[in-house]
């Protein structure tokens, strides 16, 4: 990287990204699948799933500042963030393999089991996730350098994403057989080694540059006075609440959505697929070259919604990746804050559409989630752009920084966010009378229905108000602050 323009290279941005590529193998596994997993596989009832991510996630919310206080604080060769990736992605990865494996215990030993691993892993996953997150703001101090590795990094995310989504639901049949869940835990062992792989690609190919200013050492107390006179993090804080109850909700009941609302109409829309790839693509390249025709394999019986799902998934990850990838270009034409609205504005009206799909309109629901994807998904890679410059401007107006409280502390909106959206997906299943592997109720079906388009979009809706009209932090004005901490910087010589 070049001191001067601070143009961080292609391999070290690339090399971020592959931090995101090993969390969201265990985040999208959770936000997409532990609902669906807790109830129909591990046994629990929606109430008892609820309650327990209400309480957990609220619990690691708060562990998310000391993390972040604690690795501010942290001096080692390694620096203040890597080190924390270094010695905790194996620690991760185990209780991860734990959290996904059901032992045969009664209803109340599979509940404290249950308190117990996944508390154990959103601490883990939280020790690693901030720091490396916080990198964001240690590895240049160019707004735009930082856009393009906030790429990178939601690169890797969605293309976990990807993985996740068109693996998990056939892979835990697949290894299942006749236990499933036996299968859920061998994905989530596979998983686990792929993303020790992937933290030590991240670790090794990163650097932290970024200084404070400050020579004096800066008290908790008055870290939390900065953040807490930081308005436009305020806001931030705030909107990602908003924006992961907008995802949150859908994503916790996506599969059952396709098991029970779409339902029976898997079947016959998975064939006319299956018929229509055969004719148009296989059996005319096999002709091609001389060979018999083929069919491809008959899964649509066997693994019916689980197929439907996990093509609804991967649909919007890798949509959202394509999103990801024009950010750089959409930003630069418009500018983060506008670029927020505009995206948010799109993402609202494909997902309310949802709302009139019936049953029968497969094709309508995978189309229009082609189109809320790739408005939807960047959303989340420019609100972390957004957060590393509230990190400059608490600096330019304090003279103090503190980038891993700012992020970890905008990770905490997180797990706020979607503590309280899988909540409310458990609980609106639970109050209209969800019983998992039964044909559901009407109640039930018009819930599925209003959680994946109406609930979500009142909610982003608020957000989308609050960004566009209070939040102050433009082109211009960061401008300023990344010429004068530039100035400060090399008065001081950091």
């Amino acid at each position: 990287m070049s001191t001067k323009t601070g143009k961080l290279s292609f391999g070290e941005k690339m090399g971020y990204g592959f931090g995101d590529l090993a969390s969201c193998l265990f985040w999208t596994t959770i936000m997409t699948q532990l609902l669906f997993f807790y109830t129909d596989v591990f046994g629990l009832t929606t109430k008892a799933a609820g309650l327990m991510f209400l309480i957990s996630r609220l619990l690691d919310a708060v562990f998310d500042v000391i993390i972040g206080m604690a690795a501010d604080r942290t001096k080692s060769r390694w620096g203040k963030f890597r080190p924390y990736i270094l010695f905790g992605a194996v620690p991760l990865a185990v209780m991860a393999i734990l959290t996904f494996s059901t032992p045969h215990f009664g209803s109340a030993g599979k509940l404290v089991y249950a308190y117990a691993t996944f508390m154990s892993f959103m601490f883990l996953y939280s020790t690693v996730n901030i720091p490396y997150t916080a990198l964001l703001g240690v590895i240049s101090g160019d707004s735009i350098e930082r856009t393009s590795a906030s790429a990178f990094k939601f690169t890797g995310a969605y293309l976990s994403g990807l993985i996740v989504s068109a693996t998990i639901l056939p892979l835990a049949a697949y290894f299942g057989k006749n236990d499933i869940a036996k299968g859920w835990q061998t994905v989530m062992i596979i998983y686990g080694i792929a993303a020790v792989v992937f933290f030590m690609i991240t670790f090794l190919s990163t650097r932290e540059r970024i200084q404070p200013i400050a020579k004096e050492k800066t008290s908790i107390k008055n870290d939390l006075k900065d953040l807490s006179k930081n308005i436009p993090w305020m806001l931030l804080f705030i909107v990602t609440i908003l924006f992961i109850l907008f995802v949150c909700i859908r994503l916790n009941v996506t599969t059952h959505y396709f098991k029970y609302y779409v339902g029976e109409q898997v079947v016959p829309w998975l064939t006319k697929f299956r018929n229509f790839f055969n004719g148009n693509i296989i059996n005319p390249v096999y002709n091609l070259f001389g060979r018999s025709q083929i069919e491809l394999v008959d899964v649509t019986h066997k693994y019916g919604f689980e197929v439907l799902a996990s093509i609804f998934n991967t649909l919007g990850q890798g949509l959202s990746l394509v999103g990801v990838l024009l950010v750089p270009w959409f930003t630069k034409i418009v500018g983060r804050k506008s670029a927020v609205v505009i995206l948010f504005l799109a993402a609202l009206f494909f997902t309310g559409s949802f709302y009139f799909f019936k049953p029968e309109n497969v094709t309508l629901i995978l189309v229009f989630q082609i189109f809320g994807s790739i408005t939807g998904g960047p959303i989340s890679a420019l609100l972390w752009v957004l957060y590393a410059d509230t990190a400059d401007y608490s600096e330019w107006k304090t003279g103090r920084r503190a980038t891993g409280l700012v992020f970890s502390a905008s990770i905490m909106s997180n797990k706020i966010g979607w503590a309280v959206g899988s909540m409310i997906a458990a609980f609106i299943l639970a109050k209209t009378g969800f019983v998992a592997n039964v044909i559901q109720n009407a109640q039930v079906l018009t819930g599925l229905k209003a959680m994946m388009s109406i609930i979500p979009v009142a909610i982003g809706a608020i957000a989308l108000l609050i960004i566009a009209f209070f939040y102050k932090l433009d082109e211009n004005l960061m401008a300023k602050v990344k010429k004068d901490l530039e100035e400060r910087r090399n008065q001081t010589g950091s």
